[in-house]
């Protein structure tokens, strides 16, 4: 097993401080009317919120493991005094997330929530005895009014007034919900760091600060990237983590074949360099993002506060990478969810500082709390070009008419092997604290290092190089910025394949093989981009991609609704998707479209763009 050193004291991201974790604000609503009607009804309104805390600490969990929080209002909220009272108490809990039940007929707009911020919802009780879902009508009708969108969840069978279990369909609405509007909640306050500024013309690496200000409530933060290169050169890193990362990757990520021709192949001196210098850029960077107490041991206060970044790009190409390794080994580590400290929470880090594909990656790793993998969207392969390529037949259950291959000229997650299995011994990607020691050492088994192609990369550096198991649920998505309309999203379910062994060399090799490959078959509808996975490949709106394991589609249109980002091309099953009553009054019919014209009636979640 890897000697993980537990007993070390490391920088942790900055979602693994607990007392900054946003907690959920449970209130429970109730009718004002005292004597007789009021007391009839305390206590079971108060069991209902009970039980949804309940629900929420056993299956969720934050960035560091622990239980998702609620704060129950101290008193059922019949009036304004005592809405207002449950406000403060929210204000003062760290509240990020409100959400309002109730069994029976309340005051709507007395009782309901007012903060534009806070992503809501209510849940009205299904029974006949007291009109629960009357009142979450009418409160819901208050909120399109004024509005402020809030999620509407209403049980499918009617319960008995007695009846305290949660059905099925009430408790998935209830964590969707949750998780989604925690995810949001997390975002807030945070930061984007930009290392360095544009990646060889790539629009999403131009970084608009209104985007990420007006429509995810962070702040961007910009360097420049002859930082990294002064601290490289001052040694402003840790020097005792850095002797034990070295070591670390000595004894854990081997090399692999050498892919440079004679003329460009460098010395061995020369790639040991490159080694030494990329552990240190991937300290250099997570202290960047986060900050690090050791700097200020060291004399160097100022640098030790890093930049309360969430997530970051590292621009690389060409005016790094012309010049210092590339930021491979840096991307790749930091996106894993264990590095020489041992298990953790990955740091999110773009490549090629494409901020909008860091906006993905955010969204995927808020929503399931696991790593993320960066890709390109290189290639459609048809099953008749896989045949010409590699002179053998190719057909699979989850294939349609073809595959897309997904390649990153960077590094993915390490995580992205599919080394980790669920309980059925399937491929999956697990929140940290679920991988075993194990696993983590077949991650870095399925990984190969390989010195950079001397052409793209000048200065050098390592590339990682591995192929995702097959048969693995996954999510692929893309935050897109068009000019005039804002972000928009796009979202496709599917599977990872595995080709034979010849059938995946035969394609991977007609392009650069030192990178990390993920063979993808989205899934097909029959309807729009999916009649076709060529289809996908020629809709999608950019070069790069994000995957994210599970079919968690349903939580990235969720999201989108919470802050106003239209999702354009998605297969997600109707019954599956999640938004706020207030997206009816903008048509039924025809829900994407009405989901472009709710957002834009509603505009960013802070503010006017």
């Amino acid at each position: 097993m890897l000697p993980y050193l537990d007993s070390i004291e490391s920088p942790k991201s900055i979602l693994m401080k607990p007392t900054t974790y946003p907690k959920i604000g449970i209130r429970p609503a109730i009718d004002g009317r005292l004597g007789g009607v009021r007391e009839s009804l305390e206590e079971r309104t108060m069991q209902q919120a009970r039980a949804v805390a309940a629900l929420i600490a056993e299956e969720l969990r934050y960035p560091d493991g622990t239980a998702v929080e609620c704060v129950i209002a101290d008193t059922c909220i019949g009036g304004v005094r005592e809405a207002a009272d449950c406000a403060d108490k929210f204000k003062a809990s760290n509240v990020g997330v409100s959400l309002t039940v109730t069994p029976c007929w309340c005051y709507g707009s007395e009782t309901m929530d007012m903060d534009p911020h806070l992503p809501k919802a209510v849940w009205g009780f299904n029974g006949t005895e007291r009109p629960g879902a009357v009142y979450l009508a009418a409160v819901l009708a208050g909120h399109t009014q004024k509005g402020l969108p809030a999620f509407g969840i209403y049980g499918k069978d009617v319960q008995s007034a007695s009846d305290t279990e949660i059905p099925a369909d009430v408790r998935g609405k209830l964590l969707s919900f949750v998780r989604c509007g925690l995810a949001v909640a997390l975002m807030r306050g945070k930061s984007y760091l930009s290392m360095g500024g544009t990646s060889m013309g790539i629009a999403g690496s131009v970084v608009d600060s209104k985007m990420w200000e007006k429509w995810l409530g962070m702040r961007v933060e910009a360097i420049d990237m002859t930082e990294l290169a002064g601290r490289m050169a001052k040694g402003q890193y840790d020097p005792d983590e850095y002797q034990r990362a070295l070591a670390w990757v000595k004894k854990n990520c081997p090399e692999g074949k050498d892919y440079n021709s004679p003329a460009t192949t460098r010395s061995r001196e020369q790639i040991d360099k490159e080694w030494e210098d990329s552990v240190k850029m991937a300290l250099i960077a997570r202290d960047l993002m986060t900050g690090n107490p050791k700097l200020k041991e060291m004399g160097l206060g100022e640098q030790a506060h890093g930049h309360n970044a969430l997530v970051s790009g590292f621009q690389g190409q060409r005016q790094w990478t012309d010049h210092f390794p590339n930021g491979d080994f840096l991307e790749a580590i930091l996106n894993s969810s264990f590095d020489w400290n041992g298990k953790r929470a990955p740091y999110i880090v773009a490549t090629e500082n494409d901020a909008l594909n860091g906006a993905s990656m955010l969204f995927g790793y808020l929503l399931t709390n696991t790593a993320q993998i960066f890709a390109d969207l290189r290639t459609y392969w048809s099953t008749d070009a896989i045949k010409t390529a590699s002179g053998k037949s190719f057909s699979h259950p989850l294939v349609g008419d073809g595959i897309l291959h997904l390649i990153n000229s960077g590094p993915a997650a390490l995580d992205g092997t599919g080394e980790q299995t669920d309980a059925t011994g399937k491929p999956t990607m697990k929140p940290f604290w679920e991988i075993t020691d194990a696993e983590v050492e077949k991650c870095l088994k399925a990984t190969t290092w390989h010195p950079s192609i001397t052409e793209y990369f000048p200065g050098g550096g390592l590339s990682t190089r591995f192929r995702t198991r097959g048969g693995m649920p996954a999510t692929m998505i893309r935050l897109n910025l068009v000019d005039g309309l804002g972000p928009a999203l796009q979202v496709a379910e599917g599977y990872t394949v595995d080709l034979p062994e010849d059938v995946h060399d035969a394609l991977d090799q007609r392009t650069n093989p030192t990178w990390p490959t993920t063979w993808f078959a989205p899934i097909l509808t029959g309807k729009g981009a999916f009649v076709s996975a060529y289809e996908v490949m020629n809709h999608w709106g950019a070069n790069h991609c994000v995957m994210t394991c599970g079919h968690v589609g349903h939580l990235y249109l969720t999201l989108a609704s919470m802050l106003r980002i239209p999702v354009y091309m998605h297969n997600i099953a109707e019954e599956r998707v999640f938004r706020p009553s207030a997206w009816t009054a903008f048509g039924t019919a025809d829900l994407e479209g009405a989901d472009f014209r709710a957002c834009a009636n509603y505009g960013p979640l802070y503010g006017k763009a």
